[in-house]
């Protein structure tokens, strides 16, 4: 039954978060079994392990849930076969969650599963039986740092993009850039981009931070582009022949003009490799500026590799996110609280 643009409008917006645990003896020797006959080349972005780690972020992911969005509908983890343990979060979150399997969400194109590729997996978050027409779609390693309102990702049921337009051109013709692991999310971008219409020398790269999407929008885009989507879901590790799905929905939204661009500077991202061989005080820095009351999401893609630079790094975030309010007897919340309160002890003194 189609509903109208008010009901729409009143309908609680859902959170989906895609999770994986790569040390999970089970997911470890079903991905090494894949790995060792997969009859492509695998790209270093493809085939690194830091690819399926897991550090908890989900935790501090749903905590800043909770206690920035608090509004927020139903939360959907999407996992494989095993789910995050979230038992030391509180009742009232984690009565939101519920879990969307890869079996359930590739219904009717099971035939590509298992798959450990993220791309694959976002191409088919639409599907999720029971979502919101409006979503936010989350990395794990992605976290609320500030209060956030609905109306801070969508004017209506227009999705509001963070990002920036760029000039990728220069990238095509490089061995170099496309060998370049740091550099494969350009050419994800460039590919749903020219899917659209637009040409790389003036496409939409989006902000490492919640992505607003319109269920609907992916459907058409299903509809209107099925060999692309066949073509993308075949992977089961990355490729660069895929296109990032947020890409190919933001420029569809922006080319219909279904969509709002902010230039808001309220995001920070610590990339993989930042900071290594610069002094700590520099990443400190920005760790600190998470806890501005202006930034509103925090991006951290390699968990572990920021503890080396600094160890009290879990500390900063948990504060950044407004802390873990419930003190449980699991080892791991008891860690966080700890963290947090920490953090807002050095944060005093500093």
């Amino acid at each position: 039954m189609l509903r109208n643009a008010t009901e729409l409008q009143l309908e609680p917006i859902d959170a989906v978060i895609t999770w994986v645990d790569g040390n999970a003896e089970k997911h470890r020797k079903k991905r090494q079994e894949y790995m060792a006959i997969e009859p492509l080349p695998l790209h270093e972005n493809a085939s690194n392990p830091h690819r399926w780690l897991c550090s908890d972020e989900i935790l501090y992911c749903i905590q800043s849930i909770e206690n920035h969005a608090p509004w927020v509908g139903k939360i959907w983890i999407v996992v494989d076969e095993e789910a995050p343990d979230l038992s030391s979060l509180s009742e009232s979150i984690r009565a939101k969650v519920h879990l969307a399997y890869h079996s359930e969400i590739f219904d009717g194109f099971t035939q590509v599963l298992p798959t450990f590729n993220s791309l694959t997996i976002e191409s088919m978050l639409w599907r999720i039986e029971g979502l919101s027409e409006r979503f936010m779609y989350f990395n794990d390693d992605v976290f609320l740092t500030a209060p956030l309102k609905p109306s801070d990702i969508f004017d209506g049921l227009t999705p509001i993009f963070r990002g920036k337009w760029v000039d990728y051109s220069g990238l095509l013709g490089s061995a170099e850039a496309r060998d370049d692991p740091a550099k494969f999310h350009y050419f994800m971008q460039i590919n749903a981009a020219q899917i659209i219409g637009f040409p790389c020398t003036g496409l939409f790269s989006a902000a490492h931070v919640v992505h607003p999407f319109r269920r609907s929008k992916m459907a058409e885009l299903f509809a209107l582009y099925p060999d692309y989507f066949l073509s993308n879901i075949k992977y089961r590790f990355r490729n660069l022949e895929q296109f990032l799905p947020q890409g190919l929905h933001n420029h569809a939204c922006i080319r219909d003009k279904e969509a709002k661009v902010s230039t808001t500077d309220d995001h920070l991202h610590i990339t993989s490799g930042q900071g290594k061989g610069q002094p700590p005080a520099d990443t400190l820095a920005l760790l600190i500026r998470a806890t501005d009351p202006d930034i509103k999401f925090l991006c951290v893609n390699d968990l572990p590799q920021l503890v080396e630079i600094i160890p009290n790094a879990g500390e900063w975030i948990a504060q950044a996110i407004g802390g873990f309010p419930v003190r449980a007897k699991n080892t791991t919340i008891e860690r966080l609280c700890l963290q947090s309160e920490g953090a807002a002890i050095n944060l005093a003194k500093g």
